[in-house]
């Protein structure tokens, strides 16, 4: 690691440490989403409303000094309330397009499995390829460029499950979960979350980021991390216990959170426990006996099924 890398990655601790003064009681998923964006990943955070998803999108919004929109998804939501419509000017004689607030560095799909899949699909093509086509043209969108969607469990009432192809294309989904009892006392005695925000100064600008996420993606991984992951995407699509196994962009997103895992962890190479197998939960589809098992068991069960090297 040169001294620019250690210098800039200097800065992630103090990420983290103002992420955890404002979300008090969950270091582990701050870093967690925090690996996510310096792998260039998009995030999707799943739990039951109140209990900080909002408020972390925001914090990292800050924290990273990126342009961020929040856009409130809801079942009579458009494609075009997110991507952007075209007007008539009448002084130009032609019609004008206005940008929708997907064009933002980050983007809070805030509930987004409120809205039909015809609106959710608004989001397939911005998250793979960066980029929107409406009306015939293709625009780009800013970079960095990363969405952060929050979603209620699929038991509440009015909500649209979100399909398979786009639940791939999040690297990695999170719980965050109610605090425990110290944390929730501190959080009750404490200011308001908002004016905490509020107060949140930018650690690194978006160059900044733009060189982190550089280093984590040279970040060594030796022949033996590649033949471990290639293990469990196999055990995966030969299991009994799984539907379909995991694609090549779940090995690709394994190997891109492992890598930055390991430079959230001062590390310039990737060690076996960088594998986080977490990333493919969401993408696990159970089959069989197993279909009783929740998603932090199914990944548990694939993580015990392939030998570390």
């Amino acid at each position: 690691m040169d001294t620019e890398t250690r210098s800039t990655s200097s800065a992630l601790p103090r990420i983290i440490a103002e992420a955890s003064r404002v979300i008090l009681g969950k270091e582990g998923q701050i870093r967690l989403a925090l690996a996510c964006i310096l792998a260039r990943g998009h995030l999707l955070i799943e739990d039951v409303p109140g209990v900080g998803k909002t408020t972390l999108a925001h914090v990292l919004a800050k924290s990273l000094g990126l342009n961020f929109h929040r856009i409130q998804f809801t079942s009579d939501m458009l494609p075009a309330d997110i991507i952007g419509v075209s007007i008539f000017d009448r002084d130009a004689g032609a019609f004008k397009f206005h940008p929708g607030p997907v064009f933002a560095q980050l983007i809070l799909a805030d509930e987004v499995n409120r809205a039909t899949p015809k609106t959710q699909s608004a989001l397939l093509e911005a998250m793979e390829e960066h980029q929107v086509t409406a009306e015939g043209e293709t625009r780009p969108l800013p970079e960095p460029f990363f969405v952060i969607a929050t979603q209620n469990p699929s038991y509440q009432v009015g909500t649209f499950p979100l399909p398979e192809s786009q639940l791939d294309r999040f690297l990695m989904r999170i719980e965050l979960g109610f605090p425990d009892r110290a944390a929730e006392r501190q959080l009750l005695q404490g200011v308001d979350r908002r004016e905490l925000i509020a107060e949140l100064e930018p650690c690194i600008d978006s160059g900044e980021l733009a060189d982190l996420q550089r280093s984590a993606s040279q970040v060594y991984a030796a022949p033996a991390i590649l033949d471990y992951i290639q293990a469990l995407i196999e055990y995966s699509r030969n299991s009994p216990d799984f539907h379909a196994g995991l694609s090549p962009r779940a090995a690709l997103a394994m190997l891109r959170s492992a890598r930055a895992w390991a430079l959230l962890e001062g590390r310039d190479k990737v060690l076996p426990e960088d594998v986080q197998a977490g990333v493919a939960g969401h993408r696990l589809r159970a089959e069989g006996e197993s279909m009783r098992l929740t998603s932090a068991e199914l990944v548990a069960r694939l993580s015990g099924a392939v030998p570390i090297p």
